[in-house]
């Protein structure tokens, strides 16, 4: 099965799921969730989605993640894999056609290093917003996060490629990429000024198709915004 719609308290549990394929429980404007998404779209693995509504959430949904969080994956044994980078993990080694992450152990722990830099800059897409709305000086923040992507610029100066990975799109390009597909929506562009081959990355990473199919338009993201802002976030929005 597979639903656009989001599950709230009080709906049905989706039954059993169907041997040779995978469930993924997420919700549709969750950049955690996106990530893992892009995983199961690359390495095309057959799957069905169940959108969660977060802030009313289904008892029989807190009973498989007691956390309550997406991205979360559940096999046909019943086995329930949570938080995207442990889930994007294990889609790469359950389904080694077109692996993402690299094959020695040193490239893998460099991968996942960069992605605890990147944790460090996701914050910010949180704060600066939330601090503009509040009518709050933002400026000191909007420098931290310049300084940050410039150090992820200097990285790919450094590496001489494309992506993060080399020359092809790897799991670390995955990881990053949801929170640079709202830069427009929070109004963050003017941040990468001084990062001008981030900027081609974010133009590479547009192209790719996997992209192309998870992404949503910037009317769209700007529409379920504005309702979470407002503290009634619309998670079927656009449907």
């Amino acid at each position: 099965m597979s639903t656009e719609k989001c599950f709230a308290k009080g709906s049905a549990a989706p039954g059993p799921v169907p041997q040779g394929n995978i469930r993924f429980y997420s919700m549709r404007f969750c950049p955690f969730a996106q990530r893992t998404k892009l995983v199961l779209n690359a390495k095309g693995i057959k799957h069905d989605t169940v959108n969660i509504n977060l802030k009313d959430k289904p008892d029989w949904f807190l009973e498989k993640n007691p956390l309550g969080l997406v991205p979360t994956l559940e096999t046909p044994a019943g086995e329930v894999i949570y938080e995207s980078p442990i889930t994007c993990d294990y889609l790469d080694e359950v389904y080694p056609e077109k692996k993402l992450l690299p094959s020695s152990p040193f490239g893998k722990a460099q991968q996942r290093m960069m992605l605890e830099h990147f944790s460090k800059v996701i914050p910010y897409f949180r704060k600066i917003p939330a601090g503009r709305n509040n009518g709050e000086d933002v400026s000191g923040l909007e420098a931290e996060l310049k300084e940050k992507f410039a150090k992820f610029n200097k990285d790919l100066v450094k590496r001489k490629t494309k992506f993060f990975g080399g020359e092809s799109i790897t799991m670390i390009d995955y990881m990053m990429w949801p929170f640079f597909e709202r830069l427009e929506i929070f109004e963050l562009q003017h941040c990468l000024n001084d990062a001008p081959e981030l900027k081609k990355w974010i133009e590479c990473m547009s192209e790719d198709p996997t992209v192309k199919a998870t992404r949503h338009s910037v009317d769209t993201y700007k529409g379920f915004y504005k309702s979470y802002i407002e503290g009634n976030p619309n998670y079927d929005y656009g449907l």
